[in-house]
């Protein structure tokens, strides 16, 4: 592909993921789920242009959302999973034996969430979101992160069917016919 397709497909995919970014704050409770969208976005461009521009799009995009992006807990969690997670998926399904590939995966989302949430509680100072899990006792927090985590299988088998999809269906029935 010439250096200006990849440009312009970076371009493109780059305004899609920081509309989406955008409108964390327009659209409630959108949090988690227009980055993990965002995220989505990345995979036709590691497909099509490589890791490497997936990579520039990722950096440009999580720096303009920490600027733009309403709702800074969104784009947090685009800069420390979502946006990366799709570029490096291929890369991770690749290690043996598929135990490993799970133990990267999980520790890769867990690191991740653990780190966002430190640096929204400690860096932003909303320490408002410990006092809300006061009710639920101490294992609130493993709690919650267990259910990331089975949210997070959810998330990495849609990831798969969407590459399957995009290979096998998209790129043969409408990118052929542009």
């Amino acid at each position: 592909m010439k250096k200006s397709t990849q440009v312009a497909v970076g371009g493109l995919a780059s305004a899609l993921c920081l509309l989406l970014m955008f409108l964390t704050g327009m659209i409630p409770f959108t949090t988690y789920a227009l980055p993990a969208m965002a995220g989505i976005v990345l995979i036709a461009v590691v497909i099509e242009n490589g890791t490497q521009t997936a990579a520039l799009v990722y950096v440009s995009v999580s720096l303009l959302s920490l600027f733009l992006s309403p709702d800074k807990e969104a784009a947090l969690m685009f800069l420390c999973f979502f946006g990366y997670y799709p570029v490096i998926k291929a890369k991770l399904e690749q290690i043996r034996p598929k135990l490993l590939e799970l133990l990267a995966k999980y520790g890769i989302f867990n690191l991740a969430i653990i780190a966002t949430y430190w640096v929204i509680i400690y860096v932003l100072g909303l320490p408002d979101i410990l006092e809300e899990l006061g009710e639920l006792g101490k294992y609130s927090i493993a709690i919650l992160l267990g259910m990331g985590n089975l949210v997070f299988f959810l998330y990495d088998r849609a990831l798969t069917n969407l590459v399957t999809f995009y290979v096998r269906w998209f790129r043969v029935k409408v990118l052929r016919k542009i």
